[in-house]
């Protein structure tokens, strides 16, 4: 799966999608579904990572808000 992806929008947006995938685990089933699907949209032009980078940073902001 991390290949297709690597192939279909970069290394890097790959790895920084890995890394919003593994940041989210917890709320996630299939983290290979997921960059699997992630995958297609990006194939088909439908995927952006900025939404995913910035939902990142929303909850990294509202976490280190909440502990000091």
């Amino acid at each position: 799966a991390y290949e297709e992806a690597c192939h279909a929008m970069g290394q890097e947006t790959a790895a920084i999608v890995i890394a919003c995938i593994l940041q989210r685990a917890q709320h996630i089933n299939s983290a290979g579904g997921y960059l699997r699907v992630l995958t297609d949209k990006a194939r088909a032009g439908a995927f952006s990572v900025g939404p995913m980078l910035m939902a990142a940073l929303r909850a990294n902001g509202a976490t280190a808000k909440m502990t000091g």
